[in-house]
């Protein structure tokens, strides 16, 4: 199939790693040359030890199943001969501890928000797509996460 690859770059740059007073910024680097700025999140990591600028890997998790859902929704959407002039999702990931008292993101809840030129599908057929995309999504058969969607009710 495929390989996917990131490389982490943390560097101590001060403080005292052995007491925890140290800051855990770090770089995400991807193969097309991207870098972004990331940090643990301040719920988990107080500041000055993270930064709230970044992005934690918490919300990249949540946006990557939102991402793959949309990408995997567009592609079914465009088979079905629907056009969508664009496609927002409010997304957000739920932190509760499991069985052992270990947190860990239960649920993501997708809420997209879809705007079709020309004649939209029905609301059965816009649950179906997005059924579908969920199913084939690569992230969301990967995880053990409960991933919903509830799409914004078109008016």
């Amino acid at each position: 199939m495929s390989k996917h690859e990131a490389w982490i770059e943390w560097r101590l740059l001060g403080g005292d790693f052995l007491r925890g007073k140290y800051s855990r910024e770090h770089i995400w680097k991807f193969d097309g040359g991207t870098s972004v700025a990331a940090s643990p999140s301040p719920s988990v990591v107080p500041v000055p030890y993270s930064n709230v600028a970044n992005v934690d890997p918490e919300e990249a998790f949540v946006a990557s199943i939102a991402s793959c859902h949309m990408l995997t929704f567009l592609y079914l959407a465009s088979r079905e001969g629907f056009e969508i002039l664009s496609y927002q999702d409010a997304a957000f990931g739920v932190m509760t501890k499991n069985e052992r008292g270990v947190p860990w993101l239960s649920s993501v809840v997708l809420s997209p928000s879809v705007e079709y030129d020309g004649t939209p599908p029905t609301l059965e057929q816009e649950q179906a797509l997005h059924e579908r995309a969920h199913e084939q999504c690569f992230i969301s058969q990967s995880v053990k996460t409960e991933i919903s969607v509830q799409p914004v009710t078109r008016t």
